[in-house]
C-alpha cells in the first residue's frame, strides 16, 4: 500500500483550511484518511502551521511520501532535521 502524507481541504468557500493527514495514496483527495498529524491555516496573518512532531517522523520512517507542498511546511518547521537527529 503506497502512503502518502499530504492535504485534506476544509474549510468554506474562499477560506481553505487543511489537515495534514496521512493517508492511502488512491483514497480521494478529501476521503478517507489513516491519521491526521496537524494543520495548516495560511488564510490568517501569520500563517498558522502545526505538526504532531512525533507522528510525523514515524510516518516518514515508515516510508509515507509527503507531497511537495507537505514537504515545504516540514522543512520550515524543521520536522527534517529533528528526524535526522533520531538516527
Amino acid at each position: 500500500m503506497a502512503v502518502k502524507i499530504r492535504l485534506k481541504r476544509m474549510g468554506s468557500k474562499k477560506k481553505p483550511f487543511y489537515r495534514i493527514v496521512v493517508a492511502d495514496s488512491r483514497s480521494p483527495r478529501d476521503g478517507r484518511f489513516i491519521e491526521e498529524i496537524g494543520y495548516y491555516n495560511p488564510v490568517v496573518e501569520p500563517k498558522i502551521v502545526k505538526i504532531n512532531d512525533e507522528s510525523a517522523i514515524k510516518w516518514l520512517n515508515d516510508g509515507a511520501k509527503p507531497t511537495e507542498t507537505v514537504s515545504v511546511l516540514f522543512k520550515n518547521n524543521g520536522i527534517y532535521e529533528k528526524r535526522d537527529e533520531n538516527k
